[in-house]
């Protein structure tokens, strides 16, 4: 019998050079061959769930695909290190998760905690003997995930995205519910007030913003230096510390840098300002930018993959604001009906490079040029990363 892996992302692929002997099946491989580590790379069409007493598949491989339905011993990774994980602590939602893990392993790093999963180390690559585990949990892992379980579970609000992955906001909220029916009485879990309702032996701390979390916790937000939009990351974090360590490190906090692509500011030869917001991939980051520039006259790059969201409330909000939009990528012909539906100036861009030297054109010194999408990049780029390279680069180059 044989273990099988489904997809070859740095989930897979740790797994694969950790362990070895695996049978990898991945739509990019065309013909058998093996690896270094004695693993067989195979196409999909050679699958058999007949020989496959084990199946792990990346984090965001979709579930209609052919292997998925075949296949017949399906472990997530959580699952398969369920059993040898230390103490875990599991963050999730739709905005925020990653600066919240980020920020949480910088609080507690000093006891020995080490950071993983969807903010880009994969499980494989995690010490099983380190003193707890800082993981930021996708809601792809959550739909596969039926063993494992925190010991702490952060939840950020949860609003519309990936639905074309899950088929519904629905579904893509269950996912991001479903740990909780495995949590005991020693867990947990701090929840938006909406969920206080929702079934699980686990201790509940629930909040209905970022002020009544920061009461609830005894925390003093007079001593945290981040404003909106990492106020609530910042008070989720302090929180984390507080249960585990019953300590609130302000200083140590506010020592925290916010990494790139996120309202990364910057200006060009004519000193005017640029935003890197590559990071906002779905409608409720990109409204937090806009409230953070709401006093200017804003440029907005927006557009790519919508997965499948419904982008009418964004223009909804976007109507009040002294905005022009410069559209992109494949979801640029849905954004247009809506400019016109809500009367927002709009331009139609062939591209990146395209908006960017648009915006060049009429940008003043008072105003902000943004790039925060409300989409996925994956339609034009490998990455929102490529994506933000690109649009800094193209902005050096005016």
């Amino acid at each position: 019998m044989q273990k099988s892996l489904f997809g070859y992302g740095k989930t897979t692929k740790a797994l694969a050079q950790k362990f070895g002997g695996f049978h990898i099946y991945d739509d990019t491989f065309k013909e058998p061959k093996e690896d270094e580590f004695n693993n067989i790379l195979l196409n999909p069409s050679y699958f058999n769930p007949a020989l496959s007493e084990l199946e792990i598949m990346s984090p965001g491989f979709p579930p209609k695909h052919k292997l998925i339905k075949e296949a017949r011993n399906l472990t997530s990774e959580y699952d398969y290190f369920y059993d040898v994980s230390p103490k875990t602590v599991w963050i999730s939602g739709t905005n925020g998760k990653t600066t919240t893990t980020q920020m949480s392993q910088h609080l507690l790093a000093k006891i020995g905690s080490q950071m993983g999963a969807n903010v880009g180390i994969p499980l494989a690559e995690l010490d099983p003997y380190a003193r707890l585990w800082i993981l930021e949990t996708s809601s792809f892992t959550m739909h596969y995930t039926k063993k494992a379980k925190p010991e702490l579970y952060a939840l950020l609000p949860i609003t519309q995205d990936h639905l074309s992955w899950h088929g519904s906001f629905k579904a893509y909220e269950k996912a991001k519910l479903s740990v909780l029916s495995r949590m005991n009485e020693c867990d947990v879990a701090i929840l938006p007030a909406k969920y206080k309702d929702v079934k699980t032996k686990a201790y509940i701390i629930t909040y209905e913003n970022d002020e009544d979390l920061a009461l609830k916790m005894g925390i003093d937000m007079a001593k945290i230096s981040f404003k909106t939009p990492f106020l609530l990351d910042a008070i989720l974090a302090l929180s984390i510390e507080k249960i585990l360590l019953d300590s609130t490190s302000y200083e140590l906090l506010n020592s925290f840098v916010i990494l790139d692509n996120k309202l990364e500011e910057f200006k060009d030869k004519k000193q005017r300002l640029w935003v890197n917001d590559s990071k906002a991939t779905n409608l409720d980051a990109t409204k937090a930018a806009l409230i953070r520039y709401k006093d200017k006259d804003i440029h907005l790059i927006l557009g790519g993959d919508s997965k499948g969201v419904d982008l009418s409330p964004l223009f909804a909000f976007m109507k009040d604001f002294k905005i022009r939009i410069y559209l992109i990528g494949t979801s640029k012909k849905q954004c247009e009906v809506l400019a016109k539906e809500y009367d927002i100036k709009y331009s139609l861009c062939e591209n990146l490079e395209d908006a960017v030297f648009k915006i060049d054109k009429s940008l003043n010194l008072n105003e902000v040029a943004l790039l925060s999408p409300a989409c996925a990049s994956l339609d034009e780029f490998s990455s929102y990363a490529q994506r933000a390279e690109l649009f800094k680069d193209c902005v050096a180059r005016l």
